[in-house]
Order: structure tokens, then C-alpha cells, then sequence
């Protein structure tokens, strides 16, 4: 089988632009003040533990943000569409990550004592159990919710 110019060219294009995003997800930005949520230490953290990796404490923002539907200013101290870096993070002066922290524990007590969790790996219960995209948990169903059927239906 002969592979034509365009083939080629195009495998060509296709291996360099692979590269080009590797080396662009694995390589630190040239400005270290850039660099967010470095790895520890870090400062004021009340709840979370003092060794999280940058990584878990994005992955661990970015569950509260998806779960609340809100972005990082909802908490913490920064102009939205302002780069991360210009941010305030261990800045207590927002109410809402007072809030956030004792939801965490709330979370933490519910899922140690009623599902013996002691690794967060292995929780229960998170924020999007309750808040499912809202900032304010809803107190019931909306009205137009499919009513589940009867319970024999999903045993039988």
C-alpha cells in the first residue's frame, strides 16, 4: 500500500500537534507568578489537609464549583476573569467559604458516621448530593420531577 503526500502530511501534522499539546500540558508557565494552588505548603487551610497536592486541592475546588454551579470568586477573594494568581485565596473575608467549611464537616461527619468512610477516596456523601448545580440546597422536588415508580416494581 503507497501512502500519498497528503496522507503523509497530514500524519505529519496529526504527530506534531500531539507533541505540541504534551509539551504545553508539561511544561510550567514562564511567569512563576502564573503558577496557582502550588504544591504545599499552603496557606489557611482550616478543613482540608495541610499536605494536599496542588492537584487534589483543583480537583477538590473544582468539585465544589461543578457541585454549587458557581466559580472560585463565589468564595474567595479575586475579580472574576482576572487570572488565578491575582487572587486572594487565603482571605477569610467571604462568608460563603465560612459556609463551605462547615458544610465539609457536616459532609465529613454524615459520611463517617452513617457509612463508616474514613478515606475521602471512598465518600458517600459530597456537595452535589444535596446541592445537585445550586447554590442553595432545594428543600424539596421541583414539581415537574417524574415520580419514581412503586417500590415492589423496582424489586420484583
Amino acid at each position: 500500500m503507497r501512502l500519498g503526500i497528503p496522507t503523509l502530511a497530514l500524519a505529519a501534522s496529526v504527530t506534531l500537534f500531539g507533541i505540541s499539546v504534551a509539551a504545553a500540558q508539561t511544561s510550567a508557565p514562564a511567569d512563576p507568578s502564573q503558577q496557582s494552588f502550588a504544591d504545599p505548603p499552603h496557606k489557611n487551610l482550616k478543613f482540608l489537609p495541610q499536605d494536599i497536592t496542588g492537584k487534589q486541592l483543583i480537583g477538590t475546588m473544582k468539585l465544589f464549583a461543578q457541585s454549587l454551579g458557581v466559580r472560585c470568586t463565589f468564595c474567595h477573594v479575586g475579580e472574576e476573569g482576572k487570572p488565578l494568581s491575582t487572587f486572594d485565596f487565603a482571605s477569610d473575608a467571604k462568608q460563603n467559604k465560612q459556609t463551605a467549611r462547615k458544610m465539609l464537616a457536616m459532609m465529613h461527619q454524615i459520611n463517617e458516621q452513617n457509612f463508616p468512610v474514613t478515606d475521602f477516596k471512598q465518600t458517600k456523601v459530597t456537595c452535589f448530593t444535596c446541592h445537585r448545580g445550586l447554590t442553595r440546597p432545594a428543600a424539596f422536588p421541583p414539581p415537574d420531577a417524574p415520580v419514581p415508580p412503586p417500590a415492589a416494581a423496582l424489586t420484583g
